[in-house]
């Protein structure tokens, strides 16, 4: 009988704390009802003002996106992430409206990042879009990435830097483009170098010229609007009179971007001043007449 009773007593104690727990601190016994709904899955979308270790690619696939702190060794920096119409069906095609306009905005976007022109230093913009996958699943962003150049030339090539590129071109800068020294043939100008402006040079960066919406340039009429238009920038760079005689002051360079990017939108053309009688150890910025004479011979 005894035993009977504390069989009895321990089958209403397990009651009792069962009851217990399943009222304690609203708790109701039941685990699987209480846990927030997961949310659905949605298309990837990178970010911005963060750096990446490998170099630019015209797409970007969710397994290839691995984002660094800028602080770390990269080749490219995000400056904007911005987005195309929900409703579009396929990625915009290369020239079309809509990429260019993307273009459009990265550009303003990267000179407000690094504050100034990005052109005005050994920098290149491009547009990456999402990889097929991506877009097919909803991702409808492109991103604006800027990359450090050795040099602004033809064979340029994708420097690997840390920090960040904002703010980078606000002030003075070892990114800016200055003083260059030119090699030469077939009576043009082949290459620029950049040097410092103490050391003797012939040539120098002087601004950007934004060509109006035509095709690239691919004969030698289609020129003549590029070397007027960078004659100008020269005339206000050194300070002389933008007139008939400043052909006889000094030589033009100009280095539009190449046919691909200008299909994109890129517009921006660097025009350099050429000396090709002399060199000069000094930037001609702001030297006026004096310092740009009109050549007699």
């Amino acid at each position: 009988m005894r035993r009977t009773m504390r069989s009895v007593a321990a089958g209403w104690m397990a009651v009792a704390l069962l009851s217990g727990c399943g009222g304690a601190d609203g708790l109701d016994g039941d685990l699987t009802d209480d846990w927030a709904a997961l949310a659905s899955p949605g298309p990837f979308t990178p970010v911005a003002g963060v750096c990446q270790v490998a170099d630019f690619t015209d797409t970007v696939a969710l397994d290839a996106y691995a984002p660094v702190d800028c602080a770390v060794p990269h080749r490219v920096e995000t400056v904007h992430v911005g987005a195309f119409p929900a409703g579009r069906a396929d990625p915009p095609a290369t020239g079309s409206p809509e990429l260019r306009g993307a273009f459009a905005e990265c550009d303003a976007k990267a000179t407000g990042y690094v504050g100034d022109d990005w052109r005005v230093g050994r920098l290149r913009l491009a547009v990456a879009l999402p990889a097929r996958p991506g877009w097919a699943a909803g991702s409808r962003w492109y991103r604006c990435d800027l990359s450090e150049l050795d040099t602004t030339e033809v064979a340029a090539r994708v420097v690997t830097r840390t920090g960040s590129l904002r703010g980078a071109l606000s002030g003075p800068s070892r990114l800016r483009l200055g003083c260059q020294r030119t090699t030469e043939g077939g009576g043009r100008v082949r290459t620029l170098t950049p040097v410092d402006c103490g050391v003797a040079h012939d040539a120098e960066f002087v601004g950007v010229w934004q060509a109006p919406d035509r095709p690239y340039p691919t004969k030698n009429p289609d020129w003549v609007p590029l070397y007027a238009g960078c004659r100008s920038v020269l005339a206000r760079y050194v300070g002389v009179p933008d007139d008939a005689d400043l052909r006889f002051r000094s030589g033009v360079v100009v280095r539009p971007p190449g046919p691909g990017r200008w299909r994109v939108g890129d517009r921006g053309v660097r025009c350099y001043l050429w000396l090709s009688d002399r060199t000069v150890t000094a930037s001609l910025k702001g030297a006026g007449p004096a310092g740009l004479p009109v050549r007699t011979k």
